[in-house]
């Protein structure tokens, strides 16, 4: 048998994706009776093209699944896209040069649909290029009827529980996105600024200041708070101060979380300015909010002159006032964090508004609980899970003001306003299209006349649930039984707080137990210099240019280059040392297979010395990579897989059983069989170690020989190696290790004289401690060392090589 003379990444690439999934190599049988392995991953927003970090990590879980499937475990592998929410909506604005607040909502969402279904095309042909290896006819959309109706399903439910509930409460806005945001959507930005020194009076009379980042929130202010150890204003605890510009007393309260060396040490609260301001609102009930902005994040009528205008604006226009008046004391530069939405960095401000959520700020100990029972990879990771819920300080707001989303089955009585809810066998519904049941009447007044609710959910509010909607939530409930919880959960750090937490939330409130086993961290990609990539910054790098470029076996072999969780450079050098073991891969197995044509028999049952040794170390290499892969350490398998290949396999054991392949007639007929059965059960098993990671050019490689002759069609399903216990033979190891090094060290002194490889020596001695066990050795050593003499013996000019081991080479 012999391969072509070159590998085409791109042929074997293209053909073999497309033969996967004609084939249905990774099709998941409902009726198997194997074990299951599931895996859920996150659906990819149809937002944006697949950048590396996306190809780092879906590639990473991938090593994963390949490696449960070869050791016999049935994959449960589906794959979605999120295409729903204010990402896909911003997407479609901008491709199509439309605003869906300018066009009739249907119309809009009907343009959503169709744009969403042709970008999951084009990232298919992605995600298929970089070689995952799920199963395409579980594939699902979080904007489909499914999704929809199982998203729908569980606000029902949660109803039921008492766990829904409408209600007025301070939340945050974008002023840019027109919609409320939740807490997990937010994140801190370094800004420069300004800390502004204002005057207030004191109902005695008394003159005081405060220092504000925010004096465009003075419109708000409901009180003041001092520390009531603070020598300078504890007597003005109790009474009240005016608020320039808006002259409206407001109390003084006595706070002990005040810092007195912060700004003047007198802090003044709005409704509302932050998270300290709402708190300080909750602790002083007596206190009422003046609500000065509505949810377009603008200043509304109680906010006087300043109505209209947003928080940019007001400020401007605050701090000229406060100096006309002279109460604008000092402005003081500084840099600080403020919370910007994620999305799109535009500051983000609070307003009171009626909002739908869900409850769950009582269950924070029960989730944290529950995080102690899930097996994290990495362990370490556990920690931003834990962080997420003790800070925790409101309850999950899941309406959105926005357009294209799963909507809320709800509708509103027209005659008192009470919530109607869908029975569940209108599911799914569009309230805003379709009314209630035919005979429904409303439960408080009896009306019969509703008008739908407009906002949909939060896009977490549906992503939530992708083990629900990927295993037939409360539709098939025996196959939901069996396969719920599901094994893994594979995502990126920075998505703990949102949808890995949100996804054990939902599990406990509908199903009481926890949505997985396993759960397994990505890092992020970064350029070489440890810098994120952004296109302001100019160094991202595409994975189809890469692929095209090196080939999706070079991108999964860089991919898999980090521990788990450790954020993963992007580096050329590496996707070449990656396609140069493609290629040495291919050309070892163009060696081997020329001289397995006259392969005949099984195993024999005894091997000759150096292939026993090699077997040896084949034992150890399959061990380490098995132990590598079930704890989720990829990189240690292809380290493992590594050395093997390239020292033991190529450098050392095809250099040393050369001459009795090519020379078979000079050695004894069982020797000969031994090294083509040591061979091929070599090359067999290096491709199978390789496969997870490798598995285009492995499957090629595998179909033109092995495919023939072993029991499964594709590598892919085929059994994991396991080590041979009958060639474990401690000592056989070490006498191939001497033999390795006496041969390694002729090799260098060749080099040291200027001498080719492949010349010939006169004699070699060889001053062993271990005669005994390099002895069995001598023909390999000899033909491998191109030695006409060998002789155990003291040399006249010994080269030391190891402790107790020594070499005379004369040429």
């Amino acid at each position: 048998m012999e391969l072509p003379k070159n590998y085409s990444f791109k042929d074997a690439e293209a053909k073999w994706q497309k033969a996967w999934e004609d084939l249905g190599v990774y099709r998941f049988d409902a009726k198997t009776k194997q074990p299951v392995y599931s895996c859920d991953t996150p659906p990819p927003t149809v937002s944006g093209k697949m950048h590396m970090g996306h190809a780092m990590a879906y590639s990473q879980a991938d090593f994963i699944m390949r490696f449960h499937r070869m050791k016999g475990e049935h994959p449960f592998y589906p794959f979605g896209f999120d295409d729903n929410g204010l990402a896909t909506e911003r997407f479609v604005e901008k491709k199509c040069g439309v605003k869906g607040s300018r066009m009739p909502r249907p119309d809009f969402v009907k343009l959503c649909l169709r744009e969403t279904v042709e970008a999951e095309k084009q990232l298919k042909q992605s995600w298929q290029g970089i070689g995952i290896s799920c199963d395409w006819n579980l594939q699902y959309r979080t904007i489909d009827d499914w999704s929809m109706k199982t998203s729908q399903r569980s606000l029902l439910d949660l109803h039921k529980k008492g766990r829904l509930e409408r209600k007025e409460a301070p939340l945050v806005i974008c002023p840019q996105c027109q919609t409320v945001i939740a807490q997990v959507e937010m994140k801190d930005k370094e800004l420069e600024s300004f800390l502004n020194y204002i005057e207030v009076e004191a109902e005695n009379g008394e003159k005081l200041q405060f220092a504000t980042t925010r004096p465009e929130v003075l419109p708000a202010c409901v009180g003041f708070s001092v520390n009531p150890e603070d020598q300078r204003y504890k007597h003005l605890i109790g009474k009240k101060v005016k608020i320039p510009l808006i002259d409206r007393w407001v109390p003084v309260k006595g706070d002990e979380e005040t810092l007195p060396e912060y700004g003047t040490g007198a802090v003044y609260y709005c409704s509302y300015g932050g998270t300290d301001c709402i708190d300080w609102l909750t602790k002083h009930p007596d206190v009422k909010p003046v609500l000065v902005m509505d949810v377009s994040g603008r200043y509304n009528e109680r906010a006087g002159k300043y109505k209209g205008m947003t928080s940019k604006e007001a400020r401007q226009a605050v701090l000229e006032d406060l100096k006309a008046i002279g109460a604008l004391k000092k402005q003081q530069p500084i840099k600080h964090a403020v919370n910007v939405h994620e999305r799109c960095e535009t500051e983000v401000e609070y307003v009171a508004t009626k909002q739908w959520f869900i409850r769950y700020l009582d269950l924070k100990e029960k989730f944290l609980e529950a995080g102690a029972k899930l097996n994290w990879h990495p362990a370490h990771m556990k920690v931003r899970y834990d962080n997420w819920v003790k800070g925790l300080k409101w309850d999950w707001c899941v309406s959105r003001q926005r357009f294209f989303g799963v909507p809320f089955p709800i509708w509103y009585c027209a005659k008192c306003g009470e919530a109607v809810f869908a029975d569940e066998t209108e599911l799914p519904v569009d309230p805003t299209a379709s009314q209630p049941k035919a005979g429904q009447r409303c439960g408080k007044c009896r009306g019969t006349e509703f008008v739908g609710e407009k906002d949909v959910m939060d896009t977490w509010a549906t992503s939530s649930l992708t083990p629900q909607i990927a295993l037939k939530w409360r539709e098939d409930e025996k196959f939901f039984g069996r396969m719920f919880p599901m094994s893994l959960r594979a995502n990126g750090h920075d998505i703990i707080t949102f949808w890995l937490f949100n996804t054990v939330v939902k599990s406990l409130l509908h199903e009481g137990k926890l949505p997985w086993k396993d759960v397994m961290i990505n890092g992020y990609v970064t350029d070489p210099y440890g810098e994120k990539m952004s296109k302001s910054k100019g160094n991202v790098v595409e994975p189809n240019v890469v692929v095209e470029r090196f080939g999706a076996d070079a991108l999964r072999y860089w991919a898999a280059s980090c521990s788990l969780g450790e954020d993963l450079p992007y580096q050329e050098k590496d996707l070449v040392t990656g396609q140069k073991l493609v290629t040495k891969l291919w050309n070892a197995a163009k060696f081997c297979l020329t001289h397995l044509d006259k392969l005949e028999g099984g195993k024999p049952e005894k091997l000759a010395p150096l292939d026993a040794w090699l077997m040896g170390k084949l034992n150890q290499a399959v061990e380490a990579a098995t132990r590598g892969f079930e704890a989720y350490e990829f990189h240690k398998p292809k380290m493992a897989a590594d050395h093997f290949f390239w020292k033991e396999f190529c450098d050392n054991y095809l250099e040393m059983v050369k001459d009795r392949l090519y020379n078979a007639q000079a050695y004894p007929a069982e020797d000969v069989q031994s090294a083509r059965w040591t061979l091929y059960t070599a090359l067999l098993t290096i491709l199978k170690l390789f496969a997870p990671l490798l598995p285009h050019v492995t499957e090629e490689i595998y179909s033109l020989y092995f495919a023939g002759k072993e029991k499964a069609e594709s590598i892919h399903v085929s059994a994991w190696p396991e080590p041979f216990q009958e060639f474990a033979d401690e000592k056989a190891v070490q006498a191939g290790d001497l033999a390795v090094l006496v041969v390694a060290a002729v090799r260098q002194f060749k080099s040291s004289k200027s001498l080719s490889l492949g010349a010939e020596v006169k004699r070699l001695s060889i001053d062993a401690r271990e005669r005994r066990l390099l002895e069995p050795l001598a023909r390999d050593i000899q033909a491998a060392a191109r030695a006409k003499e060998l002789a155990f013996e003291k040399p006249a000019e010994p080269l030391q090589v190891a402790d107790g081991l020594a070499i005379g080479v004369n040429v």
